[in-house]
Order: C-alpha cells, then structure tokens, then sequence
C-alpha cells in the first residue's frame, strides 16, 4: 500500500469538501447553482491534476467501488482509499463549519451544503426520485472516469472530461438532491448539520455506491479488458518460424 496515495486521498477529499462544497454554503447565494457546480468540477479538475499520479485521484468511495469491480485495484487499496476519503470528508466538512460560524446570520444547523430529499429538495424530489437520480448521476461520473483513465493514475487531458461531467451532474442535481455523487462528501457535512440531513443520509450513502457499482458493470462491457495472454501466445507464434 502506497502511504502517499492514502494521505492523497484524504487531502483530495478534504479539499473538494472545503472549496466545493464551501462555495455552496458560503456563497451559494452570490454564485448560483452554475458557480456551484463549476466549483465542484473545477476543484475536481484541479485535483486530478495535482493528486492523479499519486493516487488516481478516487477522492469518493463510489469511484474507488467502480474502480475495484474493474479490477483496477485491489482490495486492501480500496479499503484504505475508503477511509481515507471518509475521514478526509468531515475535516473537510468540519473546516466548512469553522468558516461559516465566522459568518453573522449564516444557519447551518441541518443545512451546511447537505443533500435531501422532500421538503429539503428545491424541486419537492420523492425518495424515490431521489435514490434514481443520485444511481443515474452517479453512473455517469464514475463510467467517465473509468473510461478516460488507463489502470489507476490520471494523466494527460483525463481530468478535463472529469470535470466536466462532474459540473453536468451538478448542473442536473442541484435543483433534485442537492447532488451527492460520493458518500463522503455526503457524510461529512450530514454529521454536523445534523437534523432531517442525517436522518436521509442513508440514500445519498448507498445509491452513489450502487451507481458506482453499474458503471463498473457497463465499463467492462464496452472497455472489456484486453486478454494479455492471448495476445502474447499469437505474437509467439509469430515469432515462430515455420
């Protein structure tokens, strides 16, 4: 296990939380559902970058799911990834706390750039509703990802279409959950909003997963692994003379 990419992953996700969600809550009013959502996929953007090589730049459960259903990586890499996302989520969200509380009038208490459901919806979204829509948008970021990516590191152009699909998702999401995508960034800020975001939080933890799981499954049916020892076996015997 690499320690470089563990701590890479808290750090990543302790920023997206930060600076992202961040803008929501400290300017969501100034900026809009568009500002929002170019924060997210910029931040993202500028992650992959600077945390690709290292790690792969995951920072979210569902995409390092997507990534171990693809035999990607193993198992010991996922766990450790998960924990360093989860954890890298609430000191995000707490660090997102201690700045609005520096903020005359600013209400957290079951808010602080949270995701819901119902009368937390801006569109009044039904459970249901909600638990598709996170499924579907979380689909398309992590089959983008896997697709764009070789093996595990980013590199090249590959955050450019990450981070525009996450800006597209926030674009669709905003108005119906709120957008999650990714558990931790969900987690973090439910456990110190506390309130209806904590009791609802359960869907915006499970459906990324199963989304992340879906991409996996429609990734190894369009991008099917190449068979190596196929392909080594005929340039042997093209090697071979006859």
């Amino acid at each position: 296990m690499d320690r470089r990419a563990v701590v890479g992953e808290f750090l990543g996700t302790l920023l997206l939380v930060l600076l992202a969600v961040g803008a929501a809550v400290l300017a969501g009013d100034a900026i809009g559902p568009v500002g929002i959502a170019l924060a997210f996929g910029l931040v993202l953007l500028a992650l992959a970058y600077a945390l690709g090589p290292i790690s792969g730049c995951h920072v979210n459960p569902a995409v390092t799911l997507g990534f171990l259903l693809a035999r990607r990586i193993d198992g010991r890499t996922a766990v450790s990834y998960w924990v360093a996302q989860v954890l890298g989520g609430i000191a995000g969200a707490a660090l997102v706390l201690l700045l609005a509380k520096q903020v005359p009038g600013l209400e957290t208490h079951g808010r602080l750039g949270t995701n819901g459901w119902g009368d937390r919806s801006q569109v009044h979204l039904t459970g249901a509703g909600a638990f598709l829509t996170e499924v579907l948008l979380t689909f398309l970021l992590v089959y983008v990802v896997l697709a764009v990516t070789h093996r595990l590191a980013v590199t090249g152009f590959d955050g450019l279409p990450i981070g525009m699909a996450l800006v597209v998702v926030h674009l669709v999401g905003i108005p119906l959950t709120g957008t999650s995508v990714n558990p931790a960034r969900s987690l973090g800020p439910a456990l110190f909003a506390g309130g209806p975001a904590l009791s609802q939080l359960w869907l915006f933890l499970l459906a990324p997963l199963l989304g992340g799981a879906l991409a996996a499954g429609v990734h190894l049916l369009t991008h099917p692994r190449p068979n190596l020892a196929a392909a080594e076996a005929l340039a042997t015997d093209a090697r071979t003379p006859a």
